[in-house]
């Protein structure tokens, strides 16, 4: 066997043992629906389970294809169509249909209002959009309604509600576009945890690659059952559920939304294997008065990413669970995933590193001002290059060559220090960074801090303006137990107890939650922004 290399910069080639291949979305439906035609597929897990629905492999391709030909009737290959709308089946049909068809798919949060509807399907020169009527409140119609008169782009506009007739309407003649990998096929705009959205441009070779190497790691197959809560506008959703579950063989339990009685519910029911959830969606299902009357133990495998994981939460999860617990890194711009810890990596990686790089993924430590790559062990921008980064910011050229440089490779904006092996340690994000009095200060350290106080349930640090230093250090607290919260005291103490003093912070909040992205991941700039209105009492 061949000795491990040791790397003494942080700098990790590819491992190129796994191939690349020249997948479409329409290419990896129609595969899998030839291996397994009469395996079920989908099942759409809403709150009723007698009106639940499924498709088996055969029926999903004969579906998608019906709704490519209704895409292809209507519009040209390479035009971009929205979907404003929560995970529902019809969804799914919409990303292989526009992928057969070599439409763009542009994803939609549906919790968006309409100005910032208006933003998407404007800066995305959408020609059409499908939307569902209203969701938890959100009478998205009525939204679309009021802005299509400032859309001149927009041509069609399609409920959900008559989804048949639309795709019913398909000229009974026309053929499906030749789709190349290297087309276009999503603008994910991205979550805005740092404030305004990007297009994230993504290709078919880019997701479904992606897809498939992560099922890989996660050692999801044709015997697995996947139960998705992560939304479908999210590369979560879309590409590690369907272009992922869906593309190996399993079945793929999709939830209109998450919520923990019904993930807990749907995982018994249908004997999940593998589930993926941020963090705040796998504190809720553990927390949940069900959790310990359902059955579970079919779980072999749970997923978490969309933000850094507590080492104390992993602790918790394999603890509470008994599965192989991995952490996913990511981002939308590549499509999404970077690295993916094994199963067979010691819980000490788990729970303090992100884990090996998927195959045909390089990465790189820079120094975020020089570009310079930085020796083992210190700290600097984690930079990815390989077949999975994005075509670029959706007509954004500049914003496009500030994050992708002239060798392909992407800068993330996360800052991380490498090992020897080439895993890699989370220390926080460049626009996450605090600035006290010219010294740097990383939530992530006391984020991971207090997330070990038995006390806390939840935590999110800031940066607080502040006319002498600049900022300082605001700590947002989520208690376990409301009704013997954590006294500043305490809390003050404990960190004093285990970092400098300029670490500690200064102000202290409780908060029954947190402004979160559609996709679960805190918005810090939220935080700050409701605390600068006066919104959270110290």
């Amino acid at each position: 066997m061949a000795e491990p290399t040791v790397l003494t910069e942080s700098h990790l080639l590819p491992d190129t043992s796994e191939p690349i291949l020249e997948s479409t979305v329409g290419s990896v439906l129609r595969e899998v629906a030839a291996t397994y035609p009469d395996k079920v597929a989908m099942i759409g897990g809403g709150n009723d389970p007698t009106e639940r629905r499924s498709w088996t492999y055969a029926e999903l391709l004969a579906d998608s294809e019906k709704v490519a030909r209704a895409f292809a009737s209507r519009f040209e290959k390479g035009e971009r169509v929205a979907i404003y709308s929560a995970n529902c089946p019809e969804w799914v049909l919409v990303e292989f249909g526009a992928g057969l068809a070599g439409i763009v798919l542009v994803t939609v949060n549906p919790a968006l209002q309409p100005s910032e509807v208006h933003y998407v399907l404007s800066q995305s020169r959408s020609s059409g959009v499908i939307f569902q009527p209203s969701f938890r409140g959100n009478p998205m119609g009525a939204h679309l309604e009021s802005i299509l008169p400032d859309l001149p782009e927009l041509r069609e506009v399609i409920s959900i509600d008559e989804f048949d007739e639309f795709v019913a309407s398909a000229k009974p003649d026309i053929e499906l576009p030749n789709v190349d990998p290297m087309d276009p096929v999503q603008i994910q705009y991205t979550s805005g945890t740092t404030g305004f959205p990007k297009g994230a441009y993504l290709h078919h070779r880019g997701i479904t690659n992606n897809g498939r190497l992560f099922a890989d790691r996660l050692q999801v197959d044709a015997e697995s059952v996947y139960v998705n809560p992560m939304p479908l506008f999210h590369t979560g959703g879309c590409v590690l559920a369907i272009m992922g579950a869906l593309q190996v063989g399993a079945t793929l339990v999709l939830m209109e939304m998450f919520e923990p009685a019904l993930m807990l519910e749907l995982c018994e029911t249908y004997g999940a294997t593998h589930m993926l959830g941020v963090p705040t969606m796998l504190i809720a299902t553990m927390e949940h008065p069900d959790f310990d009357r359902r059955d579970i133990s079919s779980l072999k495998a749970v997923c978490s990413g969309g933000s850094t994981v507590p080492a104390e939460l992993v602790r918790k999860i394999e603890d509470k669970l008994g599965v192989f617990f991995s952490i996913i890194y990511g981002q939308t711009e590549a499509s999404p995933t970077i690295t993916l810890a094994k199963a067979d990596d010691t819980a000490e990686d788990k729970a303090n590193t992100l884990g090996p790089v998927l195959p045909q993924t390089e990465i790189k430590v820079i120094d975020p001002d020089s570009g310079k790559t930085v020796p083992i062990g210190e700290p600097g921008e984690l930079c990815t290059r390989g077949y999975h980064v994005m075509l670029g910011y959706f007509e954004m050229p500049d914003r496009t060559a500030e994050t992708i440089d002239a060798d392909g490779w992407l800068r993330t904006g996360d800052l991380v220090t490498m090992d020897s092996r080439g895993y890699t340690t989370i220390t926080g994000r460049l626009k996450d960074m605090i600035i006290r009095g010219g010294e740097n200060i990383y939530p992530r350290e006391i984020e991971e801090l207090l997330f070990e106080h038995p006390k806390v349930a939840d935590i999110a640090v800031v940066g607080l303006p502040d006319e002498k230093w600049g900022e300082t250090v605001g700590a947002f607290i989520r208690d376990a137990d409301p009704s013997n919260p954590a006294t500043v005291a305490e809390l003050h103490q404990y960190c004093r107890d285990h970092l400098a003093p300029h670490k500690t912070p200064k102000s202290w909040y409780h908060v029954e939650e947190f402004p979160l992205t559609g996709s679960g991941k805190v918005q810090k700039f939220a935080i700050v922004e409701n605390w600068e209105k006066g919104l959270y009492e110290d």
